[in-house]
Order: C-alpha cells, then structure tokens, then sequence
C-alpha cells in the first residue's frame, strides 16, 4: 500500500476544504478571503469546527467588512446563535465589528493588501493576520492552510495540527516531502483532510482500511 494511494483515499473521504464546508468559493477577490478570514476567527475559539462552519454560513449576509462593521452587535450575535455558536456569542460579535474595521483601515476592505504587504514572509503574515482582534495562531494557522489555494507563494503549508494526521497515516511529516503527493491545487484540501486525521479516533484505520483493498 503506497503513501499516494492512502493520500487519494484521504481526499476522497475528507478532502473538503472548511472554507468549502462554509459555502465559500475560494478566490483571490475581497469577498472570499474576508469570509475566510471570519472563518478562521470563528475556528481559532474551543469550540466544534462543525459549529464555526456553521457560523460562518450565517454569517454570508455580511460578507464583506463594510457589512460585518455596518452590521449591529445584536444582528451579529443572532447569527451566531442561528448556528448554536452560542458559547462566545457575544464577545465573537464584538471582535468581527472590531476586526471589520480594522480590516477597513488598514486595507481599505481588501486582504490582498495584507498579501502584498507580508511579501511572501510567513512569519510577517502571522504577525499582521494575529493583529486582528480574536485571530490568534490557531486561526492563523487556518486562513494560511486554506488560503494556499490561491496565495501559492505560502506552499506548502502544513501546520502542526496537519502534521499529527499525516503521523497517523504514517506519511511524511516534512512539509515539502508530503506536497510531493498532491498536485498544487491540493494541497490546501490535503491540509483539510489531515486536520480532521488528527483529530478523528476512527479516519487513520478507515483510510488505510481502503487503500488496502
């Protein structure tokens, strides 16, 4: 049973992006990569990614940081709770007002500013997607697995929470010798998929289970 044959099972059986989970069309326009950004605030609390893809789908109405900052408290803090994202419902409203306008001062809206300004540097971009309020590492983490897609200059990026899935299948945990498996494009699906490896008891054996057949 070779790496690439359990690496195509993965993708078959998880290989869906969160931010296609949150009806977002990953492209290199303001609207998608603010959505995306939302996303990776909504995943960076302990709370059920299941939940946060839920919120984010709630909140499309304010999909750009225009809205999200027009939007009141209240009508932020009801989309939440439409989506059960009831336990930090009220400080997340407050950070995703804060966070729009912040995103409207210094990028006037558009997050491949944020892009341009990083210049490739990922450590620089952590460090301006961390200024945003309620988006620390873990959120970070997120928008940059996912974002790759389109900002190929961040490839290949697996952080470390990928890397515990590809542990459990037994597939390379260098970075680079693991993108050796996938094409470009899927790569940040193949960061989706190991995400869930680590954190399923069951996906590793179900995986390997197939590729053996």
């Amino acid at each position: 049973m070779s790496m690439r044959s359990r690496v195509r099972v993965l993708l078959d059986e998880a290989g869906t992006t969160f931010a296609a989970e949150a009806g977002i069309s990953m492209l290199n326009k303001p609207r998608p990569l603010y959505r995306l950004l939302v996303l990776s605030v909504l995943l960076s609390t302990r709370i059920k990614a299941e939940l946060a893809v839920a919120a984010a789908r709630e909140l499309a109405d304010f999909g750009t940081p225009e809205r999200m900052f027009e939007a009141t408290w209240q009508q932020r803090v009801d989309a939440l709770d439409r989506a059960n994202y009831t336990r930090y419902d009220e400080s997340t409203s407050s950070a995703l007002g804060r966070g729009a306008e912040l995103v409207l001062d210094e990028y006037r809206g558009d997050l491949r500013r944020m892009r341009a300004k990083a210049d490739g540097d990922i450590e620089e971009l952590h460090r301006l997607l961390t200024a945003l309020p309620r988006l620390g590492p873990v959120g970070a983490d997120v928008f940059c697995r996912e974002v790759q897609l389109v900002w190929p200059e961040l490839r290949p990026y697996f952080d470390d929470k990928a890397l515990v899935g590809a542990e459990k299948l037994e597939l390379p945990t260098d970075p680079h010798q693991l993108a050796e498996l996938v094409e470009g494009h899927e790569l940040a699906k193949l960061a989706a998929a190991l995400v869930r490896t680590g954190k399923s008891r069951s996906l590793a054996a179900e995986v390997t289970d197939v590729a053996r057949t």
